[in-house]
């Protein structure tokens, strides 16, 4: 369902509080916009899905690097040089054929920021944390996300100690690929787990 799902409008009442609070900073000069600029550009270009795409791709590629993953998610991601704020206690469960996993913080909007950078607007919305645990194969059909009713679907509430990844099932078609050409069918909603990885021919720009 992307960017056209529901929850996308209008912003939430946080993010509409954090905006007006942000422009008041600004109008008296206690924060410098070069800072939020900098900031920004943290976690829109060095941090990010781009860091999660790469780590999805080495699990799917190196069966060793897949099992430290499922031992210890955060060492086995800092390996790869994404670690930092948002990123301290990373668990990376796994959708198999059996289960399928799905992320939210039901009390507000935690994240793994390392490997996913800043949060969808969804993701932080009142209706998104509240129906996922309530109704998860539901919201995951307004994503365009059916599962299979044999298939246990699993949700994961992430916290300030505790954040997920979703490592999402490999397409069937890509045996042989590079991890470049892995990275492009890994979206960061499938690492959120509200869809799939995308099939080969979908495959995102790099």
């Amino acid at each position: 369902m992307g960017h056209n799902h529901k929850h996308d409008e209008p912003p939430s009442d946080t993010v509409l509080r954090v905006k007006t609070l942000e422009s008041l900073l600004v109008e008296k000069g206690l924060i410098d916009p070069k800072t939020l600029d900098a900031i920004v550009d943290r976690y829109e270009n060095r941090v990010g899905p781009q860091n999660g795409k790469a780590v999805v791709a080495k699990a799917w590629s190196d069966p060793d690097y897949l099992s430290r993953l499922r031992e210890d998610g955060t060492k086995a991601i800092a390996e790869l040089g994404f670690s930092g704020a948002g990123g301290e206690e990373i668990v990376v469960v796994e959708n198999t054929n059996k289960v399928h996993n799905v992320v939210v913080c039901t009390l507000c909007s935690c994240y793994p920021w390392p490997v996913l950078g800043l949060p969808p607007v969804w993701y932080k919305s009142a209706p998104y944390r509240s129906r996922v645990v309530r109704e998860p194969r539901k919201v995951l059909e307004e994503f365009g996300t059916h599962i299979p009713k044999e298939t246990e679907v699993r949700v994961w509430d992430s916290t300030a100690e505790m954040r997920y990844l979703v490592i999402p099932r490999r397409p069937e078609g890509t045996e042989g690929w590079s991890e470049e050409d892995l990275q492009k069918l890994v979206t960061r909603d499938s690492m959120i787990g509200v869809t799939e990885a995308k099939r080969p021919g979908e495959e995102e720009a790099a």
